[in-house]
């Protein structure tokens, strides 16, 4: 008998409809994929089966027995368990707190944790002071602390570095082994193929397949979760590379050889140890590192969310020392952050977070130019295919286009630097796609891009060159047609030669 099965589940928005007809059936003692595109529904599923939303029609049932989950609780108590994209942790509390606050036992916390090699963490510190993956790590140890017969784990390796997903892996096979089950959704298909015995794919609020990830490979899952757009989206991006047009720039001769980014010395506290490097025009240059290498703290002094200790840096030449993130915007780098839900004002539409930062500029009082604006927010989201379906409120739209959102701000208002900090975790195939398309038509424009991504896949799909972290400090410099996941991961533990050290 399997242990969960879903008939006809349904939920609409106003207009929006979040599922139409989705089936799903989880048997005892397996690891099951949830795949499908941004706004397939796979969420609004999760959220159904763990009692945070009810549907409107259609039902669940666990071991042959219809329940209805009025609350979370409910759903805990029947012995389902959730992991979400986002932390559940209130950050103004402590790790000790917080699990009080929830009824969930330090000690069996503290025995996953261990469990997965973590045990060292302070049940004291402030959760607002933890790093986000270590936040999904203690959401992971809260969760197999209740024992649930269901584990549900909602994109919890998007925020992950290699060795901490791994560990995730570890604790799901144990899962599996005691005759419990696992819903994973995730859109690194790789991950699927390696761990999971089925996969359901969700498109357009419905069910439209069961396969076995480990015989079908990636591109059956791909075709049924994008549909004939699977065959109309190209599979590398377009556009000259950025070392071709970075090249034709040095070769005029003119002011256009000037680095649009320039990096000397930089130190941002313990994490960040004298980082120097380039940026020219029209080159999108990675980075690639382990989690707690510095990247977070190089990208917070370059966007000025943080101040850097010393060291210097230009963009087009012109020095900059960014106090507060509107000095970098100011001067023309922007930062598009993996937390999109910190990048937005939710409740607010799609016009007005794209519009924000137009204002900026505003020198005077006056009337607001209606029709610039529109043409330009028009345009942007054009270029990014944003779907508006939900346009009055941003928060209702899927995690795909909200980071389209994200990005779609920075083209309507002009930069000559983006910076982007892992700008694809959690979202799906296709729009992965088109991010990359974009970013290679941004290079060939002239822009200046740096690229953080915690999938070391994506450097050679679209980066021209990659710098390696370990310890707050570069220890490779490599061109992408060399950085393949086996360099990228020798260099991203400090195992390198010295040939290849920029």
């Amino acid at each position: 008998m399997s242990l969960l099965t879903v008939r006809d589940l349904a939920k609409r928005y106003g207009a929006v409809v979040a599922l139409r007809s989705a089936n799903l059936t989880v048997e005892a003692g397996e690891i099951h994929a949830l795949l499908g595109a941004n706004g397939a529904g796979k969420s609004t599923m999760v959220k159904m089966l763990t009692g945070v939303i009810h549907p409107d029609s259609g039902t669940i049932a666990l071991d042959g027995k219809e329940v209805r989950f009025h609350s979370p609780a409910a759903a805990q108590a029947a012995g389902i368990a959730a992991v979400f994209q986002d932390p559940a942790l209130l950050p103004d509390l402590t790790i000790a707190e917080n699990l009080r606050l929830t009824r969930v036992g330090a000690p069996a916390v503290h025995q996953w944790l261990s469990t997965m090699d973590l045990d060292n963490i302070d049940f004291g510190e402030i959760v607002g002071d933890l790093p986000l993956p270590m936040l999904r790590m203690l959401d992971l140890a809260r969760a197999l602390a209740r024992d649930p017969q269901l584990l549900m784990l909602d994109e919890i390796t998007a925020a992950l570095p290699s060795d901490l997903a791994e560990r995730v892996f570890l604790v799901m096979r144990q899962w599996r082994d005691r005759g419990r089950s696992v819903l994973f959704i995730s859109h690194r298909l790789k991950e699927v193929r390696a761990i999971c015995d089925r996969a359901t794919v969700l498109r357009d609020g419905r069910d439209v397949g069961t396969l076995i990830p480990a015989e079908s490979g990636e591109g059956p899952m791909v075709d049924l979760m994008l549909g004939p757009a699977a065959r109309a989206v190209p599979e590398q991006p377009e556009g000259r590379s950025g070392v071709e047009v970075a090249t034709d720039h040095l070769r005029t001769g003119t002011q256009d050889t000037i680095p649009l980014l320039q990096v000397d010395d930089i130190r941002v506290g313990a994490e960040v140890n004298g980082l120097s490097f380039v940026v020219h025009p029209g080159e999108i240059v990675g980075v690639a590192a382990l989690e707690g290498q510095g990247q977070d703290e190089l990208f917070e002094a370059l966007s000025g969310r943080r101040k850097a200790d010393a060291g210097s840096m230009k963009v087009a030449g012109r020095t900059l020392a960014p106090r507060t993130p509107y000095d970098a915007i100011q001067a023309g780098m922007v930062l598009v952050p993996a937390d999109r839900v910190q990048a937005l004002l939710p409740q607010r539409s799609v016009r007005e977070n794209i519009a924000l930062p137009l204002y900026n500029r505003v020198l005077q009082w006056g009337p607001i130019n209606i029709r610039a604006e529109a043409r330009r927010v028009g345009d942007a989201i054009k270029r990014l295919q944003v779907d508006t379906r939900a346009q009055r409120q941003v928060r209702r739209l899927s995690g795909g286009n909200q980071q389209k959102v994200t990005i779609a701000r920075w083209l309507a208002t002009g930069f000559q630097v983006l910076l982007l900090f892992d700008p694809t975790r959690g979202i799906d195939v296709g729009t992965k796609r088109q991010i990359h398309t974009l970013l290679r038509q941004l290079a060939a424009d002239g822009v200046g891009i740096l690229f953080f991504t915690s999938e070391l896949s994506e450097i050679q799909l679209v980066c021209d060159r990659v710098l390696v972290l370990y310890e707050g400090k570069i220890v490779a410099e490599l061109p992408a047609s060399e950085a393949d996941e086996a360099a990228l991961l020798h260099a991203a533990h400090g195992l390198i030669s010295e040939e290849v050290v920029a």
